[in-house]
């Protein structure tokens, strides 16, 4: 068991800002380049990484390893580090890197640290915008062009009346995308194409839920601290923790969350 002192607090969150800012100069100096290639990570269909991705990776984890050598460390493009401390960074240097190589503002690197009970600090970095979403130890901001801000997840309203947020049309398997349709027609407005910068507006009040399948434990530790700290609520499609990853389900609220999942597990039982 980790005692998270105050004093430990500290450190880890600014030792998970420097790795964001590190992590930030590496992604501005590629993004919008007309020189920069992808390569393809899946044989059966388009799984994108540049040199962006493997260098803003390199560079978190120096700031990491510098600062907290004992701390074991989760990446989606290098090797994971064991650790002795009991503390786990998980990173996803740049999440939506399809949307990377297309010149969209909707990518971001996600940083967290975690226990094993999941994550407890998370950021979510959208370095062109110069937005940073913050949360975990009692904090629940964002930061910006615009000033700093508190985060604060919408209140209740009706599910006809919700926005939806998920990355693609095809969510998932046949049965996951019957399911999240099933809840697409149920709510007022359904938009896609947000990587990890939904859960960010999720977090900022924006908007109500965010669905997903077959996502990896870097893809959404990161949000999972932030909307928790905001008031939210991220669990999988059965209710259970979603730190692991698979079937998410971000919501701004408890009520939305209980209407959307039960849609969700009535429609996979079907």
């Amino acid at each position: 068991m980790i005692l998270l002192t105050d004093e430990l607090k500290s450190d880890l969150q600014k030792v998970a800002l420097a790795a964001a800012d590190a992590a930030r100069d590496v992604t501005l100096s590629y993004f919008r380049s007309p020189t920069l290639e992808a390569e393809n990570k899946d044989a059966d269909g388009f799984d994108p990484v540049t040199r962006a991705d493997r260098e803003a990776e390199l560079a978190m984890r120096a700031v990491i390893q510098q600062a907290r050598p004992d701390d074991g460390i989760l990446g989606e493009e290098l090797p994971t580090v064991t650790g002795r401390s009991g503390l786990i960074w998980v990173l996803d240097p740049i999440d939506g890197t399809r949307g990377f190589i297309s010149g969209t503002p909707t990518w971001g690197t996600l940083i967290s640290v975690a226990t094993i009970g999941g994550p407890v600090f998370g950021i979510i970095d959208q370095p062109f915008i110069k937005e940073r979403f913050i949360g975990g130890f009692g904090v629940a901001e964002v930061r910006g062009p615009h000033g700093t801000h508190p985060l604060r997840t919408r209140s209740s309203r009706a599910l006809e009346a919700a926005t939806l947020l998920s990355t693609f049309p095809e969510v998932g398997t046949k049965t996951e995308y019957r399911a999240f349709r099933a809840l697409s027609e149920r709510v007022r407005l359904t938009r896609y194409g947000m990587d990890c910068y939904g859960y960010a507006l999720l977090a900022a009040g924006q908007v109500d839920l965010v669905v997903e399948a077959g996502l990896n434990a870097y893809d959404i530790q990161a949000p999972i601290s932030v909307i928790q700290a905001a008031g939210g609520i991220v669990s999988n499609w059965q209710g259970g923790a979603a730190y692991s990853g698979g079937q998410v389900i971000a919501a701004a609220n408890a009520d939305v969350h209980a209407v959307a999942l039960s849609i969700l597990q009535d429609a996979l039982h079907d």
